[in-house]
């Protein structure tokens, strides 16, 4: 289970969670928001490569493959159990 203030990178499979804050002022933040990553919007871990990096995330209808070194950088605050994005 993930807690409130950890980041993506620890998000399981199949669990979703809303953004709180993206903590890089690189590049890196404008790409990510670019993408529509930005606070308030819910992301669910879909996947994971066979060697666990990068991951695949679904980010506003679309799917993302995004590597840990990058999802650490985002905090979030996980949703209810039993809230599923896919229904």
């Amino acid at each position: 289970m993930v807690k409130q203030g950890q980041c993506m990178a620890e998000l399981q499979i199949g669990m979703s969670a809303v953004v709180v804050e993206i903590c890089t002022d690189s590049g890196l933040r404008r790409r990510l928001q670019d993408m529509g990553l930005i606070k308030g919007t819910v992301v669910t871990c879909v996947g994971r490569s066979p060697l666990g990096d990068p991951s695949a995330y679904r980010i506003r209808r679309t799917v993302v493959a995004l590597r840990k070194e990058d999802t650490r950088w985002i905090k979030i605050k996980p949703l209810k159990e039993e809230f599923n994005w896919e229904k």
